[in-house]
Order: structure tokens, then C-alpha cells, then sequence
């Protein structure tokens, strides 16, 4: 069987087994493929089938020697690890070289966060007398009120707006549905746009349920709101480096500073594990601490 057979294969369970994004399945196989390079370097061509431990952990000092950061390499790991899984699951191999190979050791990075100050700054900085600039406030507000991916939230349909209920509907990540609260706010901004905005543009086929969409009435692109958000953070004067996501942290730690319940804020999130959640409550404690040092007279 050719390695590109094995490439195919992989990438039809990604789609088909395990419900992923397109770029998460490109993450996947651009993992494989970093190792066929090595073996092809390194081992003199040696098959995917017949890799052992020590090939796996001597690809990782080749990852190390390629100067690739300790995150980047655990991320590389995990792909492997599926991938092996796949070859175990249709019997091409009869054991997983990657059950014992471990990841390097990585400190719980905190995502950066911002103020409700922050927040205000970055949205008094937006143009409003213009249609990109009334578009970009719903982008902001949505992004904030509701804690959506970027992928969400350019993917989000007029159809699956339910204003009278307060709730939006996401598709996320592995194709999964959830039920998000939105605010009154979000709904406001959303409505200005839709109504004095949208309605006058020539909307492309294929975009006519999306909600936010460019000057040409073509649907955003991922790329079009990082660079949104990039540069109203610089019009704004932070300093910190904030991405579209850096909303949906911000929404999440408000939640949990306000005493929110920590599963409903993985509902909302649409965290498959309550640890991925938990990070959340970290931040708040750090929140904690920060202001005991800076108000409690015997932390001076």
C-alpha cells in the first residue's frame, strides 16, 4: 500500500469518523507527512508500517534541531498518535509505535484576555458611519456576547438567528450543534447591520443565509476577521496581542469572575471535556491574586 493510499485512507476517517474541519484534517496530515520527510532523510525511505519508538523519538530531536517549539511538537505528537490509531483500527499494523512516546512537558499557557474597558476601547475606535464600520461593531459585539470561534462566527447563518428566544445556533467544532444565549446588545448591532447594511448589497450565490459578510456580498473569510480585529486594536492604542479569540476568552473569564457555573460556560463554549474549561477558573484566581497584591494592605 503507497504512502499516498495511507494519506487518503487517514483523511476520509478524519472526515468521515471523526467529524473534522477541513484544517484540522490539513493539521493531521501535514503531520504525517513532516515524518515521511524525516524517513525518507533519515531512514532511507523506511515505511510508515515499519516505524518503531525509537524512529518516533529520534524524529522528535529532529523536530527539536529544526528549532520547532515544545507546543508545536506536542501538537505534531497527537497527530501521529491518531494516525497510528488509524493504521491499528484497519489492521495495516499489528501494534501502535506511538503508545509510549510522550509529548514534552508544556506550562498551562493563559490566553490573553480583555478588560470590559479594553472592550469599549477597541469598539469606540470603530467607524460607525460607515457600512464596514457598522458591520465590523455586530462582529465585535457577537464575537464578545456570545464566545464564538472565528470559524463560528463566519459561518453564522440569518436561519439560525432566533432573536425572539435570545439564543443563536453554531455549528462548531466535529460538525456539533449548540444553543448559545445572545445579548441584547449583540442583537441590537446585528439588527443595524442586517437591516441598513446587508439589505443593500448584491449578495454572491452561496452567501445569501450568511449574516456577515464583505463590501462584494461574498461571505468573510477567517483570514479578513483577524485582520478586522488586528486593526482595531491598533486604532484603539492596546498593547497586548489580541485575536479574534481573545474575545471568546474574555467572554468566558467574565463569566467565570461573575460566579457563573463552570459547565454552563463549557456548554456555551462547546468544550467537549470540562478541562478544557477549567482553564477559565485559572485565570481567576490569578485575577484574585493580582488584586489582593495590589489592594491588601498587607501584601505591600
Amino acid at each position: 500500500m503507497a504512502t499516498n493510499s495511507f494519506l487518503k485512507g487517514f483523511t476520509t476517517y478524519l472526515q468521515l469518523e471523526r467529524s473534522l474541519a477541513k484544517n484540522s484534517i490539513e493539521a493531521y496530515i501535514g503531520d504525517v507527512e513532516k515524518l515521511i520527510v524525516y524517513l525518507q532523510d533519515s531512514c532511507n525511505g523506511k515505511s510508515l508500517l515499519n516505524v518503531n519508538l525509537d524512529d518516533l523519538r529520534n524524529f522528535l530531536v529532529y523536530l527539536n534541531e529544526m528549532g520547532i517549539g515544545a507546543r508545536t511538537q506536542a501538537r505534531i505528537i497527537s497527530g501521529l498518535k491518531t494516525f497510528y490509531k488509524y493504521l491499528l483500527l484497519e489492521d495495516l499494523i499489528s501494534a501502535d509505535p506511538s503508545e509510549l512516546l510522550e509529548s514534552p512537558k508544556l506550562g498551562r499557557k493563559l490566553p490573553v484576555t480583555l478588560s470590559i474597558e479594553e472592550i469599549d476601547k477597541i469598539e469606540d475606535s470603530i467607524d460607525h458611519s460607515t457600512p464596514e464600520g457598522t458591520r465590523n461593531k455586530a462582529i465585535i459585539e457577537t464575537l464578545y456576547s456570545c464566545g464564538l470561534r472565528v470559524s463560528e462566527l463566519v459561518n453564522l447563518k440569518l436561519s439560525n438567528l432566533y432573536f425572539n428566544e435570545k439564543f443563536v445556533r453554531v455549528i462548531g467544532k466535529g460538525n456539533k450543534e449548540r444553543l448559545i444565549p445572545i445579548g441584547s446588545s449583540a442583537m441590537k448591532y446585528i439588527s443595524i447591520y442586517t437591516n441598513e447594511v446587508r439589505n443593500h448589497l448584491n449578495i454572491q450565490p452561496g452567501s445569501e443565509d450568511i449574516v456577515f459578510l464583505n463590501r462584494r456580498g461574498k461571505q468573510l473569510t477567517r483570514v479578513m476577521i483577524f485582520t478586522i480585529v488586528k486593526n482595531l486594536v491598533e486604532k484603539a492604542g492596546i498593547k497586548k496581542v489580541v485575536s479574534p479569540h481573545s474575545f471568546r476568552h474574555s467572554f468566558a473569564t467574565h463569566l467565570v469572575e461573575g460566579g457563573a457555573d463552570l459547565r454552563a460556560v463549557q456548554e456555551m463554549l462547546g468544550h467537549e471535556s470540562i478541562t478544557t474549561t477549567e482553564i477559565y477558573t485559572h485565570l481567576d484566581r490569578e485575577y484574585l491574586r493580582e488584586t489582593i497584591l495590589t489592594y491588601h494592605p498587607r501584601a505591600k
